[in-house]
């Protein structure tokens, strides 16, 4: 198999059609598999899913969980094993991702960046631009700004940027036939664990191209990963020590300074919550 698109969903209901109707309009001159995990949605999730598997037979491999994969607390790491789990699932030499709230717009996308990491094997990541919208009704916006680079390295992402919106991933499938970093699985950012493990093994490509877009509304997990949460800041630093550890200390440097960075907004969060 060429290619994994992996699904997270949970309580998509309104949202998962969208998404499995942009995966399945594909134009590829290779087979792909689409691999969804549903963490026992409390709504009409797993029927509609049901519906794209009848319609469309062999195209989609479902994992439509009846009790939710967990952990339940903390709330941080909401829907972590069912990634974990999904992410195995995947049999492709490639993995393209999109969580059931977003879609894709571009009936080209895999083929384009499969074509760039076939023709690039010292590149692991290839990722692309999306359009941000807003379900409160705040303007949408691009992810990535007009100078973003076209190759970036693990030492970018080191230095605290995000720059690869989820629905963007297209990566060399590092994870189907090696385990995961010990210390991904007390990592609640997620999408932050996956790629710095992919990062170590090689470049990151950008395609300066609109194909997908990111929905962000109050049910999503980026709110529960919040400016104001500082329990999640504080596991992310964790993170980094861990990650410095993991490689070695070769990119020290680096990550002190983002440690220190933590180590001032951890800081600045305590004083504000500190009583007069």
């Amino acid at each position: 198999m060429k290619a994994s698109v992996c699904v997270p969903a949970y309580n998509h209901e309104k949202y998962i059609a969208q998404m499995l109707d942009g995966a399945l309009m594909q134009q590829t001159t290779f087979p792909f598999e689409i691999v969804i995990g549903d963490d026992a949605s409390s709504d009409n999730t797993q029927a509609i899913i049901q519906e794209y598997i009848d319609k469309n037979p062999g195209r989609i491999r479902a994992f439509l969980h009846t009790e939710n994969q967990g952990p339940k607390e903390p709330r941080e790491f909401a829907g972590r094993n069912n990634v974990l789990q999904l992410l195995k699932a995947c049999k492709g030499e490639y993995v393209a991702m999109c969580e059931g709230d977003d879609y894709w717009t571009d009936p080209l996308k895999l083929q384009k960046q499969v074509d760039f990491l076939d023709s690039h094997p010292d590149y692991v990541i290839c990722h692309h631009n999306a359009e941000v919208i807003y379900e409160d009704g705040t303007a949408s916006h691009l992810f990535n700004s007009p100078d973003q680079k076209l190759t970036s390295n693990i030492e970018d992402i080191l230095e605290d940027n995000w720059f690869m919106a989820t629905a963007s991933w297209l990566y060399r499938n590092y994870f189907l036939n090696n385990d995961f970093a010990d210390w991904h699985a007390k990592a609640a950012a997620g999408d932050w664990a996956v790629v710095i493990q992919l990062a170590a093994h090689g470049k990151i490509g950008y395609l300066p191209e609109t194909m997908g877009i990111y929905r962000k509304h109050s049910a999503g997990l980026s709110n529960v990963h919040a400016q104001a949460n500082a329990r999640f800041w504080l596991n992310r630093k964790e993170m980094f020590e861990n990650v410095n550890q993991w490689l070695d200390y070769r990119y020290n440097e680096t990550i002190q300074r983002t440690l220190t960075k933590y180590v001032s907004h951890l800081s600045k969060m305590e004083k504000i919550g500190s009583p007069d």
